[in-house]
């Protein structure tokens, strides 16, 4: 790997939010002897992968698919620990299908990470010939996150230059260019599959990315590897089962964990920072602080600069509540998760992607339906009398900046829209069975100090992506390292545990 610049001499350090990218460089960071203080503003661990609290339940807050949880113990083995020695019961397991994908024209297909299972799904839905497109898609897929894992996403960058800074560096661009990996994504897999159903399967992930399909570089098509191919894994308890995990691990390894913390000031003096205040008056000196929060949270924390503003992803409405079983399993799709395709699809990217306040809801809406207890029976619940399960839908739609909504005002229409939609797409009983709890938007989003209200952060469009992105180690501000959504490299479960543990190796931890 090559050489970026580190903070030497820095023992006393301060992160700040404790979701996972803070968790993952607190433990590298404790692991390597460092006296590291994690302030969390909430009154529990995850940010994006917290809790929400309803009746006789709990639910994830935010991420629902995780994938490459080999980042979970690398992140847990640095100080020692491993999933077990933690919790007993955090179970990380494999889904098959990871997904299951629903066709306006009522046609299915249950996407396998097992090449073998995905090529005889898919012979069964378009025969042989498509099949055998799909392997060689799927090597194309390989090749492409492979090409890049070290040099794009497992990497800091100081400069562009870094790209070719080194025979090896130069090796994996020239493999990235003649992968076609600068080309567009949607082009690339339209080139290897002709289904347009299959195409969806393995294109929808560029919106994690915040960037259309069609728009989409090539090089996010690792995201769709990690999606289809690595694996997409349940965890008992949920996701926020694994901030508490790592928490927990921190905690045990002489990290002081402060939650209710909210961080108003980062003191710079000397050169280098002196510390970081919180809300309620207290002083935490440090070395040098890592910052985890959204660009407009972090930049209201720095020393002001002109730059130009970040283009935000695009958003989300989710649905969080609970619904009987008894409902429930009477719909077609039994599975942990579902996506829900409506027959419309490059329109709606248009739709929700329009800039300058020209953005609009989906008009024939693809919908993310998540059902944990499929996969972990003890989350279900009795209230009333009456068995429940939590149940999560989720709705792409266009940020603040696309889109300028008076969501207090929308809301409610906009949730009895998406339940009408789902009611007459078969999931019979969701219109007046399913107790919607919490409803994040937009508004919620930004209230949490998310850019332009997007849990997705910056978009990886080619000028915020790789050596492009905000860099993890600013220059003007001795002393502070960030971590996160944010910076590099970029949007999703792994890389923000990758994240950590590059803001760890800048602070002279070494990975």
């Amino acid at each position: 790997m090559r050489a970026v610049r580190t903070i030497h001499g820095a023992h006393r350090i301060v992160v700040v939010g404790a979701g996972l990218a803070g968790l993952s460089a607190a433990l590298h960071l404790r692991g390597a002897g460092k006296d590291v203080t994690i302030l969390e503003q909430a009154r529990d661990v995850g940010g994006r992968v917290g809790t929400y609290h309803g009746p006789g339940y709990e639910t994830d807050n935010g991420a629902t698919v995780l994938t490459m949880p080999e980042l979970i113990d690398d992140a847990l083995a640095a100080v020692g620990a491993d999933r077990h020695s933690v919790d007993p019961e955090l179970r990380i397991r494999p889904l098959s299908p990871a997904y299951h994908a629903r066709f306006a024209d009522g046609s299915t297909v249950d996407v396998y990470s097992d090449p073998d299972a995905m090529v005889t799904e898919i012979s069964r839905l378009c025969g042989p010939a498509e099949a055998r497109r799909y392997q060689r898609l799927r090597a194309w897929l390989a090749d492409i996150f492979e090409a890049e894992f070290d040099r794009f996403m497992n990497a800091s960058f100081d400069s562009p230059l870094d790209l070719v800074s080194s025979r090896a560096a130069l090796h994996d661009l020239v493999r990235l260019l003649r992968l076609g990996g600068f080309g567009r994504l949607g082009a690339q897999v339209n080139r290897r599959i002709t289904d347009p159903r299959l195409r969806r399967v393995f294109t929808f992930q560029a919106l994690y990315a915040g960037v259309a399909p069609a728009r989409a570089l090539a090089v996010y098509g690792a995201i769709a590897h990690m999606d289809t191919s690595l694996g997409v894994y349940a965890v008992d308890g949920g996701m926020r089962s694994v901030a508490r995990a790592m928490a927990s691990a921190f905690v045990g390894a002489g990290g002081r964990l402060e939650l209710g913390r909210e961080v108003t000031a980062v003191d710079i003096s000397g050169g280098g920072v002196d510390g970081v205040r919180t809300g309620d008056g207290q002083h935490f000196p440090c070395d040098a602080v890592v910052l985890t929060p959204d660009t407009p949270v972090v930049d209201a924390l720095l020393p002001r600069r002109r730059s130009r503003r970040p283009l935000a992803a695009p958003s989300a409405v989710v649905l969080h509540g609970s619904i009987p079983t008894e409902v429930s399993r009477r719909w077609s799709a039994q599975h942990h998760h579902v996506i829900d395709f409506g027959g419309e699809w490059d329109r709606i990217f248009v739709e929700i992607t329009r800039r300058r306040g020209r953005g609009r809801l989906m008009s024939d809406p693809s919908l993310l339906i998540t059902r944990p207890a499929l996969s972990d029976p003890a989350l279900r619940f009795t209230r009333e009398g009456t068995e429940h399960e939590p149940l999560s839908v989720l709705a792409p739609c266009p940020n603040l900046d696309s889109a300028p909504f008076a969501w207090p005002e929308l809301t409610q229409p906009y949730r009895t829209e998406l339940l009408d939609v789902l009611e007459r797409r078969g999931y019979a009983g969701i219109m007046d069975e399913f107790r919607v709890d919490h409803i994040d938007t937009p508004a919620t989003w930004h209230a949490r100090g998310m850019q332009a209200g997007s849990p997705f952060s910056s978009a990886h469009v080619f000028r915020q992506t790789g050596p492009f992105r905000r860099r993890n180690l600013d220059p003007a501000v001795p002393g502070v390292v960030l971590a996160g959504s944010a910076t590099v490299p970029g949007v999703g479960v792994p890389t923000v545990l990758l994240s950590g543990r590059l803001a760890a190796e800048r602070l002279g931890v070494h990975g």
